[in-house]
């Protein structure tokens, strides 16, 4: 078995076994994460598979469930890869759970992102990070569906902002 295929099988096996401060970290530690001491990584957490190498975790860091780091960005072909950048995180850091992380990011030491979050740029240390919350934006006059048939333009042009 190739290395690549190898560090691929570790990664969808450590989202899924136990011991989030055991198992898991180990498993990503050995496909090639750079990972500290103390990490919490929850279930179904998915770290880079072509580029796990590129992604740094500090100590004492929190990952929660359903999160997705990219370590790398392809444009077209594999001819024009570009692979730079990767993922830092740095001590102490708190990621709620279904966040993004792309390539070329550093989230700062006791940062905390928001669950749901899309981080597209560097967190600072010590920053609650996230979108707005969510908040109700009209008033809906004709429903989306009625009796299982869509009513698309009649429920558009029936918003009335709040």
């Amino acid at each position: 078995m190739g290395l690549g295929i190898l560090q691929r099988v570790l990664g969808k096996l450590a989202m899924v076994v136990p011991g989030g401060y055991t198992l898991r970290p180990w498993l990503q530690r050995r496909r090639g994460v750079r990972m500290g001491k103390n990490v919490w990584l929850s279930q179904l957490v998915y770290l880079d598979d072509q580029h796990p190498e590129q992604i740094v975790i500090g100590d004492n860091v929190t990952i929660g469930l359903r999160c997705t780091v990219f370590a790398h960005f392809y444009l077209g072909d594999r001819a024009t890869e570009e692979a730079k950048g990767g993922v830092v995180i740095e001590d102490g850091a708190f990621i709620g759970p279904n966040c993004t992380i792309l390539h070329g990011v550093t989230i700062g030491a006791g940062a905390v992102v928001v669950a749901g979050s899309v981080v597209t740029r560097n967190v600072p240390a010590g920053t609650l990070y996230g979108p707005p919350a969510a908040q109700p934006i009209a008033r809906i006059t004709h429903p989306l569906t009625k009796a299982g048939e869509v009513q698309y333009r009649k429920f558009l042009f029936g918003l009335k902002k709040l």
